[in-house]
């Protein structure tokens, strides 16, 4: 669910003060410092409202406020009911009220003409997505609330001391409830028409399944369910620590086994009951969201709530077509100097298929993929100051996918790190099928999650200082995933990739972001089937079976979310081929990335805006 605080992450860019005029007279003097302190006054009167209001809605998100490293609120959970939703749009209604009302734009800074721009962007934004509340998939095999909150509650809810683990037991108390808020929304979603593939209920069963099985819940089996053994490491922690008595252990497990038993465990089988009785009325054949109620308009607000830009879904497609034809070329060119004689569906066959590009099936092959993918971010990291200027401070891990939500194929992700460091970003990877992890793209890979890509952008933005701490976790895919793509082209220009084969795999991910473009919009707008999908991307490219499966499936789930990488990446290099045309011997890449990344993540017709002008502003240098 798209929470207020789904934001993203920023930097300085732009001088927050004006320019101050040279003193040629007396006069003109003494007018440029009276211009110049209301421009400070009023930005900063500015600045200091966004603080105020910010925080008023960090307070009204326990669980960001724990993603941020912050325990007020500790023992809650967001309350995702529909009323919770109808009230934040209010809220920002007012606020827009406001900031239209009780401040003077053209008296801002450039800075702060950034930051009221994006305040109000976000809010229309998500005001234009309001209408299709009910078009959501509540419950999915990708990003469903019944994977993540267990999710949340192991990976971000940190233990320090008694009190923690109770806030963590009333947690557990709350997702209970909270299931069976999503339930009953879910389910008006679905009296309304609107109900996901069967495959996503089957994941979403799966998932819950998996939750609720082994002990506690059964007596008999000798595996821990997921949320116990986290429970009793966390317990045990505490008293290992000498924190806590074995007494005071004792009983925090026997409270946390209780609301499991009673609370969580019935939340989540009426969950199951439910989707197995309702996967029976979706449709059979896996249909776009153009067949909803609604459809279109639904997909085009999808589409400029994830681009950022104004295009529609045929010039999107169009613009597919043409990525995936010149990728194709560059197939073909890498492909000759690897001296293979046949076809690209050959070369596509050779790379899905040989050893030589798979680490074995078993655990030994997981690490080892682990660890090489540590061993390619450790090198990159050595190059980093030659490209930028700002760098993170925060560390990055490299861990496999926890197992009751790994599913084989599935994409990697990162999980973004506290702003102040005490809990590092995590690069995740699924690694239950190594046969869908093909060495040669590990590498691209690594650079998109990791440095110079996510882990980079959202790290330096949460560490920036001088800015409203709101552009700090504001959040844009069309920017962020843009940015991870360029990334990954970065990377070579950085001295990676040291083979052809790894070059190639390069290559393979960028079709993969292209493809995306014209299996997103055929999907939701030109009604394409699964099979369609699925052979559109078996004939460009050689990923395997079991991910083509998986990101197809996943185009059904998020609408337009796939076209955000190739339409930020290619924004991102249309900025930069202009900044280096315009400024010839007087651009400098390190400062082009901070100009990038020091603003945070932006809007790309703002992010533009600000390229732009720090263009100029380098012309005079």
């Amino acid at each position: 669910m798209r929470l207020l605080l789904s934001l993203a992450i920023t930097t300085t860019l732009l001088s927050g003060c004006g320019q101050i005029s040279s003193p040629e007279t007396g006069a003109s003097s003494a007018q440029s410092s009276k211009t110049e302190s209301v421009v400070q006054s009023e930005s900063e009167r500015l600045n200091q409202w966004f603080e105020e209001e910010y925080e008023k809605e960090l307070l009204l998100s326990p669980m960001y406020l724990t993603r941020l490293g912050r325990k007020e609120h500790y023992g809650e959970i967001d309350d995702f009911s529909e009323e919770a939703e109808l009230a934040y749009l209010e809220r920002q209604t007012k606020s827009a009220e406001t900031l239209r009302s009780q401040f003077n734009y053209e008296a801002l800074s450039s800075e702060a003409k950034v930051s009221y721009d994006l305040w109000m962007y976000q809010i229309e934004s998500e005001q234009a997505m309001a209408p299709y509340s009910r078009h959501r998939y509540l419950f999915n095999q990708m990003r469903g609330m019944h994977s993540y909150l267990p999710n949340f509650l192991i990976n971000f809810h940190k233990v320090d001391s008694e009190s923690d683990m109770n806030d963590y037991i009333t947690r557990l108390s709350a997702t209970a409830k909270s299931i069976g808020v999503l339930l009953s929304r879910a389910q008006l979603n679905a009296s309304e028409g609107v109900r996901p593939p069967r495959f996503a209920y089957d994941g979403a069963i799966t998932q819950s399944t998996n939750l609720i099985t082994g002990q506690p819940f059964d007596k008999e089996s000798t595996v821990d369910s997921p949320l116990w053994q986290d429970a009793q490491q966390k317990v045990d922690a505490l008293l290992e620590a000498e924190t806590i008595s074995n007494k005071t252990a004792n009983s925090l497990k026997a409270a946390a086994k209780t609301v499991l038993l009673s609370e969580f465990e019935p939340s989540y089988k009426s969950l199951v009951s439910w989707l197995k009785e309702d996967v029976t009325k979706a449709s059979a054949e896996a249909l776009g969201v153009g067949s909803l109620p609604q459809g279109k308009s639904y997909y085009d607000a999808q589409l400029l709530s994830n681009t950022t830009l104004k295009l529609s879904s045929d010039e999107i497609h169009q613009l597919g077509l043409q990525e995936v034809a010149r990728l194709r070329a560059d197939m073909l060119a890498l492909q000759k100097r690897a001296k293979f004689e046949g076809s690209l569906q050959d070369f596509f066959h050779f790379i899905k298929t040989d050893p030589q590009f798979f680490y074995e099936n078993t655990d030994e092959g997981r690490q080892g993929y682990l660890d090489d993918s540590t061993a390619y971010l450790d090198y990159i990291a050595s190059k980093l100051p030659e490209y930028f200027g700002l760098l993170p401070k925060a560390d990055l891990v490299v861990k496999r996918v926890e197992a009751f939500r790994e599913r084989d194929g599935a994409a990697q992700h990162y999980y973004s790190g506290t702003p102040d460091g005490s809990r590092p970003g995590i690069y995740y990877a699924h690694l239950s099928d190594m046969n869908s992890m093909p060495k040669n793209e590990m590498e691209a890979i690594a650079y998109h999650e990791g440095n110079p890509g996510h882990h980079m952008q959202i790290s330096i933005a949460q560490e920036l200082t001088g800015i409203p701490v709101f552009r700090t976790q504001a959040g844009f895919t069309a920017y962020s995933e843009g940015w991870a793509l360029y990334s990954e082209i970065l990377a070579k220009e950085m001295g990676a990739y040291e083979n052809i084969y790894t070059d190639f795999g390069r290559i393979v991910t960028e079709m993969w972001r292209a493809i995306r473009l014209v299996v997103d919009t055929g999907i939701h707008a030109q009604g394409w089937t699964e099979e369609q999908a699925i052979q559109y991307f078996k004939d460009n490219s050689p990923i395997a079976e079991g991910q083509i499966v998986s990101e197809v499936r996943r185009y059904f789930i998020l609408p337009g979310q796939a076209t955000s990488y190739k339409i930020g990446m290619l924004k991102i290099l249309e900025l930069r081929e202009k900044a280096r045309n315009e400024l010839g011997d007087k651009f400098d890449i390190r400062a082009f990335h901070d100009a990038v990344l020091g603003g945070g993540a932006l809007p790309l017709p703002i992010l533009e805006r600000v390229i732009n002008d720090w263009i100029e502003a380098s012309k005079d240098q």
